[in-house]
C-alpha cells in the first residue's frame, strides 16, 4: 500500500508534533518510506509547501519529483470522476469552485487513479460550505486515514538513541 500525503500532514508535523529540531526521525522516516515506494505526495502539495518559505519548504525542495509526484496521464480521467462527484453532492457552488482550483482536487484524483491511501488531518463534515478530503474519499471509495493511523499501520518507531 502506498500513501499520498496532504499538505497539512507536513505543515502540522513541522509546527506541532514532529518539529525538525526535536524529532528528525519523523522526517527521516518519510524519506526512507519514499525510497521504499510507500510514501508520496504530489507536485501541487509541494507548491503549497514551497510558498511558506521556511524550513519545511527547504526540506520539501530537496525531495524532488520522486517524492512530490507530477501529474501523469492516468489522472486525467480521474480528474473528471472527482469533478463529477464534487458537482453532484449538493455542495455550495463556491465550495465546488474552490475545491476544483486547489491541490486537494489533484490529490484525490491521483489517489483514485493509482489506488493510493490518502493521508490527511482533515475530518469528514456535513457542511456544504467546504469539500473535505475524507468526504470525497468516502464518496469515491478511496481509503483515507490520519497520519497517526499511517504511522501505526507501518509500525513506525522514533526511538531515542545516544546523544552526541
Amino acid at each position: 500500500m502506498a500513501y499520498l500525503l496532504d499538505a497539512n500532514v507536513f505543515m502540522q508535523a513541522k509546527n506541532l508534533h514532529y518539529g525538525f529540531d526535536f524529532c528528525p526521525a519523523f522526517w527521516e522516516w518519510l524519506i526512507e518510506s519514499n525510497a521504499a515506494k510507500k510514501v508520496y505526495s504530489i507536485e501541487k502539495v509541494g507548491d503549497e509547501i514551497d510558498a511558506g518559505g521556511d524550513d519545511l519548504s527547504l526540506w520539501a525542495g530537496k525531495r524532488g519529483a520522486d517524492f512530490f509526484l507530477k501529474p501523469d496521464p492516468a489522472i486525467i480521467p480521474a480528474l473528471g470522476s472527482v469533478s463529477k462527484w464534487a458537482t453532484s453532492q449538493g455542495y455550495e457552488p463556491a465550495a465546488v469552485s474552490t475545491f476544483l482550483q486547489v491541490a486537494d482536487y489533484y490529490l484525490v484524483a491521483h489517489a483514485f487513479a493509482h489506488g493510493h491511501t490518502l493521508v490527511t488531518h482533515e475530518i469528514a463534515s456535513t457542511s456544504t460550505k467546504r469539500i473535505k478530503l475524507p468526504n470525497v474519499c468516502i464518496g469515491m471509495g478511496i481509503k483515507c486515514m490520519t497520519p497517526f493511523e499511517m504511522l501505526r499501520h507501518e509500525r513506525a518507531q522514533f526511538i531515542l538513541g545516544p546523544t552526541g
